[in-house]
Formats: structure tokens, C-alpha cells, sequence
């Protein structure tokens, strides 16, 4: 049984890709085409705490980085670190924050004496959240470089994937492409999308209704360590029209729903903004349950102030 009291979008990431199996399938999938070139069987998991001491004379700072899920495994017969980094809100600074963790695991390794090579690093931006990355993918993209040093210029660039725009079909593993499925469907709110009837881990339905601040919409899910993912999608429509139905009498469920409604902007937007809380305090229960009804359709704080004002 998952306890899902302090999981958050992040932890059930985390969770998910802990898997050998799910780990490899995706990384298959989304760096080499679909081509098994990453086998769960020689994955290794890998310590990536990682501290660099900062001196600028004036100030020692250390700095911790952490990233979500690394492996190290054999690539014909060299070892190399793989990770998946999760984000869910759109970074500007992703790409110096992925040139700081690579740099900070060479300067790691370098420490070690009986590395004779350092093990060459890949990094997969994981990004879960509603909106499209429109943000800067690579270190170039910062900078104005004159034409002559262009050739000159050291570049850094980040692999970002989109859960919304993986190709599933690409995925052998059925789980791993139930997963990226259940979270493309309910982004969509696409509760009778579903084509086929297909058998899906339980706590991986539950995991990606985490990662999409859908979590609060499933009713009742059938006990087992399956369940039927078009079943599961229409149980979540079910506590949808539910969500949207209550009419709360009393000063509690209102506020009650409006801090269910916070925290699954919060996901989806990454921030609210302290006019946008305060709006969605006055507003009536009416408009909270408009509101729920179009969560999945929001995309910005202007979205959510055209409904309830």
C-alpha cells in the first residue's frame, strides 16, 4: 500500500524511476530512439550528493546539488552516469544548474586516484509541469558570441523531454509507457481518451495523479496491485464532477476547497502570486467549482482570473 500523505510530485518521481526496469525504458526511449542500449540488469545506483566549497574571498559558500535518479552502467564497456532530473515549473536557469551538477561530479571523480578516465555524464530534464518549455536549452542561447569566437565557444546544452510530447509507442516497457500515458491523459483532462482497456501498476496510476495535482479526483480505486487505467480514468472523472458538484455550507469546506484549489495551481503554475491568493479567497464557492471544473485547462494566473472574477 502507497502512503501518499507526504508524497509530493517529486517524490513520486523519484519513486517511479527507482525502478531498474522504468528507468531504462525511458532513458531507451527518449535518448537512443527506442534502441535497448541501457539494460536494467546492469544498472548500479550511484551516491550523488555532491558540495563544491566557493572562495571569493569575502564569503565560503557550500553549495549542495542533488539530482534526482542516478545510475552508473556500462555502455560498451564504459561506464557511464546516467540521471533524470524532474522539474515541474519552467526554469530560466536550468541550464547553468545542469552545467553545475556535471561539472561538480568531474571535480568529484578527479578526487578519486583510481579513476584512470572520468566517466562521461547524461542528464535527462524530466518536465512534468502543464505549460511548453519555451525557456533556453543551451548556454549559447544566453550570450551574444561574436562570429569569429563562435568555433571558440564552449556550449552547454540541456536534454530536456516534455511528458506531453513523448512519443509512447517508442516505449517497450508497458508500465513505463502506461505511466507517461496516465499523465499525458489527465494534463488533457481526457477522461474517456482511453482506447484499449489496459492493466496498469496501481501505485503508478497513484504516482502520476501526484505529479499532475490529480490526486484529490480518485474515488475508490478497486484493492489489487492493478488496476484497469480506463477504469481508473473514469473514477477520476467521477470525483471530478463530484469536486465540482459539492455545494458546502459551512465556512470550512469552502475553505477547505480553496486550499485544495492553491495547492494544485501551485502545481501546476509552480508560483502563485499574492493577488491571485487573494482573490481566490474572496471568491464564491460558485466560482471555486467553475474554477475546478476547468483546472486542467488553465495554463496561467490570467486564466484563472477570467473565471473568478
Amino acid at each position: 500500500m502507497i502512503l501518499t500523505n507526504n508524497l509530493t510530485p517529486a517524490s513520486a518521481c523519484r519513486s517511479f524511476f527507482s525502478n531498474d526496469t522504468y528507468f531504462a525504458s525511458f532513458s531507451n526511449a527518449t535518448l537512443f530512439d527506442g534502441k535497448q542500449v541501457i539494460h536494467p540488469e546492469r544498472l548500479v545506483r550511484y551516491e550523488n550528493n555532491m558540495s563544491l566549497i566557493i572562495d571569493d574571498t569575502k564569503s565560503t559558500e557550500d553549495k549542495k546539488r542533488r539530482r534526482d535518479i542516478v545510475v552508473k552502467t556500462d555502455i560498451n564497456g564504459v561506464y557511464c552516469l546516467f540521471s533524470i532530473e524532474r522539474q515541474s515549473t519552467i526554469d530560466k536557469n536550468m541550464v547553468m544548474r545542469y552545467g553545475n551538477y556535471e561539472m561538480m561530479e568531474y571535480l568529484k571523480q578527479l578526487k578519486n586516484k583510481k579513476n584512470k578516465r572520468l566517466g562521461p555524464q547524461f542528464t535527462i530534464v524530466f518536465y512534468t509541469g502543464p505549460k511548453k518549455w519555451k525557456r533556453l536549452l543551451t548556454l549559447s542561447d544566453y550570450l551574444d558570441i561574436p562570429e569569429e569566437l563562435k568555433k571558440y565557444f564552449n556550449d552547454w546544452k540541456i536534454i530536456l523531454v516534455d511528458v506531453k510530447e513523448i512519443d509512447t509507442s517508442k516505449i517497450k516497457d508497458e508500465q513505463t509507457r502506461y505511466f507517461l500515458e496516465a499523465i499525458q491523459e489527465m494534463y488533457k483532462g481526457n477522461f474517456e481518451g482511453l482506447h484499449r482497456r489496459i492493466k496498469m501498476n496501481k501505485g503508478n496510476f497513484i504516482y502520476a495523479a501526484i505529479i499532475t495535482g490529480s490526486l484529490d479526483l480518485i474515488r475508490d480505486l478497486p484493492e489489487g496491485d492493478e488496476t484497469d487505467m480506463c477504469e481508473g480514468m473514469e473514477r477520476m472523472e467521477e470525483g471530478f464532477r463530484n469536486e465540482g458538484c459539492l455545494v458546502g455550507r459551512s465556512e470550512g469546506k469552502l475553505e477547505e476547497k480553496r486550499s485544495t484549489l492553491k495547492k494544485q495551481l501551485e502545481i501546476k503554475l509552480g508560483t502563485i502570486s499574492n493577488n491571485l491568493e487573494l482573490k481566490l479567497t474572496s471568491a464564491t464557492l460558485e466560482k471555486l467549482n467553475i474554477l475546478t471544473r476547468n483546472i486542467f485547462n488553465i495554463t496561467n494566473e490570467e486564466d484563472v482570473l477570467r473565471i473568478i472574477n
